[in-house]
């Protein structure tokens, strides 16, 4: 039973991960899809909100088609009761006999009878077209709204997976142990930083617009900028109040680099007079250190393992 013994299995293979240039060219190819696919739902939109006034004005007609129809009504109303009071003669033209009146003025009167009944009709065909056109938009728009709903919901899971593609391209810093830790790393070159800081750093550049400058090494006394693991990014200038739209973009940065920390070896974050550690997760208040600068309200700041 000797030859029975087996080796332990070998582990199924993995999937091997997407080169960068393959990447790229998934990327290039969803970005063409996402494009289509967001043309097509513009349009619908558009097409919604025509749809949407054409109705309205569908129903604006069928209410003035309405009251129409209720006047001629009345005016037929109207003649029924002359013809009842004529003693059932039907029409003014059989009330024209000798010693009833004047000709001209039974002649008048026919043709306004005439007239009211050509509107009564008028106004009934007029009530049933606008009655069955409101009716038609408002089964055309409501095919649009779960069309436009549907492209939507297939745009917004495209760019989705174009967002994981681009968190794919983002590389795993240097020095990373199998267990998670991270290997000391010298700061290097003529800014001072360590290689993971400065990965860091460019990967944020790539990313993100930013304004104004970015601020890494300090000979400080303590902290993380005196050894080059540290990195301010600027949303304004002269201690000012960054506005909303600066104070969004520290917001971005803030929920990127916790993201992807894990890949670059991000140590924490500071924003708002919060910290973010990404050993024990989840934004902790920090002491108020007395300005908008002191409290990084005016930078995001990120150091690195």
């Amino acid at each position: 039973m000797a030859g029975l013994l087996l080796g332990p299995v070998p582990a199924v293979n993995a999937a091997p991960k997407p080169t960068e240039k393959q990447l790229k060219s998934q990327l290039a190819s969803l970005g063409k899809k996402v494009d289509k696919l967001i043309t097509e739902y513009n349009a619908k939109r558009v097409a919604v909100a025509k749809a949407k006034s054409a109705e309205k004005s569908a129903r604006e007609r069928l209410g003035s088609a309405e009251k129409e129809l209720t006047a001629a009504q009345g005016q037929v109303g109207d003649i029924a009761q002359l013809r009842y009071q004529a003693g059932g003669l039907g029409m003014v033209g059989e009330l024209m006999s000798p010693g009833y009146g004047d000709a001209a003025m039974l002649q008048q009167l026919q043709a306004e009878q005439t007239a009211k009944i050509a509107g009564y009709t008028s106004a009934r065909d007029t009530r049933k077209k606008a009655a069955d056109d409101a009716t038609k938009l408002t089964e055309q728009l409501r095919q649009d709204v779960v069309e436009v709903t549907g492209q939507r919901k297939d745009a917004e899971k495209l760019i989705g997976q174009i967002k994981n593609k681009l968190d794919q391209l983002i590389p795993t810093a240097p020095g990373k142990r199998a267990n998670g830790a991270w290997a000391p790393e010298l700061p290097s070159g003529s800014e001072n930083i360590t290689p993971r800081t400065r990965l860091m750093r460019a990967q944020v550049k790539s990313h993100f617009a930013l304004n104004f400058p970015v601020g890494c090494y300090r000979p400080e006394n303590s902290g993380e900028h005196p050894v080059g693991r540290a990195c301010d990014f600027m949303l304004s200038s002269g201690g000012a109040l960054p506005s909303a739209g600066q104070a969004a973009l520290g917001d971005q940065i803030s929920a990127w680099a916790i993201k992807n920390g894990r890949k670059l070896g991000v140590k924490y974050v500071i924003y708002k007079q919060r910290i973010y550690n990404l050993g024990f997760p989840g934004w902790r208040p920090m002491s108020n250190r007395g300005g908008t600068t002191a409290n990084h309200f005016d930078h995001v700041h990120i150091s690195m393992y």
